[in-house]
């Protein structure tokens, strides 16, 4: 849930067809050959009026990108945020994998790290959400990708479904391992076989997807419940670890450092828990895939990546305290299964409490994952619309009466339900490849943005609603440098010393999805065809 690794173009040169009609194909006016600057002026405020009186400024936006309208426009801006923070849903993801920041340095590590964290992806979010206010479409990196060379459209496409996939394996993993600790939690001696996770993965799955396949017209309204019970669910934990507490930890607990037991350096550890900590932030793109079914795209879009940020730092960030300063315990919670649940429990001394506490941050993950179907289906069917994957025309078909891309959304299921395979065969080389989501992600917003920052933004971008201006500089030259110093962290080993079992195989994931990519570039670089864009239309509807 992506943007891919896109090369930018150029607006194309004036081809003197100024005087045809932008939308309907008529001739705007008739020639002016003494002014021929009146033509165009003349030609561009008849065009505009035509747009503002048919209504269908989104759908002309989106023809200037080279596609035509094939979804209703069903989600509203609150439905878009409620997917957006469905996605990401901090609180609840950093609830899953705050206990590695423990390991790392400790309380510290828990709260200050989440902090930079936040920093790190907001400037991220930031330069990606105005790509996504300039080419407002589910497949912005296909936008960005014309006229580039064939590897780059591949290198922009391919990975972006496989770390779709991977992200989506991810947050069915931490549904997984939650249901399975809790069951940990009032039985000590059950420890879940591979075969029991599968299973308990595989009907996660199926759960999960069903919405979209029975009732998809309510999807928009499944998001914004999601979005009340997410962030009701925060305020209702919230205020009971304050209220149940018996005791609280002084604030040179919370700063102290040296309280990890990696084995790595203090430096080096810390670096590493920013980096686990950028999961509490995991696909803040969401909102892009949706964007041919949002009116207005060009505005709501960046909005609720953004909202999807504030919301994120407003719900983890005192989530984190809250369990920092009320820990009694952290060997006992580092030995835990489930992190989590054993705080709650050193917290309230209520198993019964701690029960319904985590069976509401289940219900959130149950309910997160209708939109990351939603996300992936629409992915994976922007690919098969340019020809980017194997089965094209049969992938692109979007279903006339359930109204989204059936086809498209079942193979990302399909993709999804072969990762868990792997966890039967290996559980490290499973774990590696979704644990390396974050950074397979960041990876894909990093290249763009490199792109426009060494080629030149003014070159690159259209009008757009959401304008960064000088800040775009910022952040399109940081994106790139902070996902590379963090990424190289994220590679490494999670303890020392390193051995079979603890070892982080995500380079070698690396390397093998670039060999993929140059394997499928050599067998299908030339099937693929990115749109055709019309600057000029593009820039005429922007904003508008």
């Amino acid at each position: 849930m992506a943007l891919g690794h896109a090369a930018f173009v150029t607006p194309a040169h004036d081809d003197g067809t100024e005087g045809e009609a932008l939308l309907n194909h008529a001739p705007l006016s008739t020639a002016k050959d003494d002014d021929p600057s009146l033509v165009e002026s003349e030609s561009s405020e008849l065009a505009l009026g035509n747009l503002r009186d048919s209504h269908d400024l989104d759908d002309t936006n989106l023809r200037a990108q080279g596609h035509e309208a094939a979804l209703q426009r069903s989600f509203s801006p609150l439905a878009a945020v409620g997917l957006a923070f469905s996605i990401t849903n901090s609180w609840v993801g950093y609830l899953s994998n705050f206990g590695q920041n423990l390991t790392y340095g400790g309380p510290q590590s828990v709260v200050f790290g989440l902090l930079v964290a936040t920093a790190v992806q907001w400037t991220i979010t930031l330069g990606l959400s105005e790509v996504a206010s300039a080419f407002p479409s589910a497949g912005v990196e296909l936008v960005m990708s014309r006229d580039s060379d064939c590897s780059d459209e591949l290198a922009g496409t391919v990975p972006l479904h496989v770390y779709s996939s991977a992200n989506q394996a991810q947050e069915v993993r931490s549904l997984c391992l939650s249901v399975a600790g809790l069951i940990n939690f009032w039985h000590n001696e059950f420890e879940a076989s591979r075969w029991q996770i599968y299973l308990i993965y595989l009907g996660s799955i199926f759960i999960t997807s069903a919405p979209l396949f029975l009732s998809p017209r309510s999807v928009p309204k499944f998001t914004q419940a999601t979005l009340f019970l997410s962030v009701s669910g925060f305020i209702v934990v919230f205020c009971m670890l304050l209220g149940l507490k018996k005791q609280t930890q002084p604030g040179s607990f919370i700063t102290q450092s040296g309280l990890g037991r990696s084995g790595w350096s203090t430096g080096t550890a810390w670096v590493m828990g920013v980096g686990n900590a950028l999961y509490a932030f995991a696909g803040t793109d969401g909102a892009i895939h949706i964007a041919e079914e949002i009116p207005r795209p060009s505005r709501n879009i960046p909005r609720a990546m953004n909202m999807t940020m504030a919301i994120g730092l407003l719900t983890a960030f005192p989530m984190s305290l809250a369990l920092m300063f009320g820990i009694t315990d952290i060997d006992a919670a580092l030995d835990s299964s489930l992190p989590s649940a054993e705080i709650f429990y050193q917290i309230t001394q209520s198993k019964g409490i701690v029960t319904f506490m985590m069976c509401w941050v289940i219900l959130m993950y149950y309910m997160a994952l209708t939109s990351q179907w939603v996300t992936a289906g629409r992915m994976t069917w922007a690919f098969a619309r340019d020809r980017g994957i194997p089965f094209s025309e049969f992938f692109s078909h979007v279903s006339i009466h359930r109204d989204f891309p059936v086809r498209a959304t079942v193979l990302s299921i399909c993709f999804c339900c072969l990762y868990g395979l792997l966890y039967l065969a290996s559980t490290t080389a499973f774990n590696s490849i979704v644990t390396g989501a974050v950074l397979y992600l960041n990876i894909t917003y990093a290249v763009p943005q490199g792109i426009l920052f060494t080629r030149g933004r003014a070159k690159s971008l259209p009008a757009r609603a959401f304008n960064l201006g000088a800040v775009g500089y910022i952040c399109n030259f940081l994106t790139p440098v902070l996902v590379t110093v963090i990424g190289t962290f994220i590679c490494f080993p999670p303890e020392l010393p390193v051995t079979v079992s603890n070892m982080n195989y995500t380079p070698v994931i690396l390397v093998g999805l670039f060999c993929m990519i140059l394997g499928l570039w050599w067998t299908r670089g030339g099937k693929f065809t990115g749109p055709k864009i019309d600057w000029e239309m593009l820039n005429l509807t922007a904003c508008k």
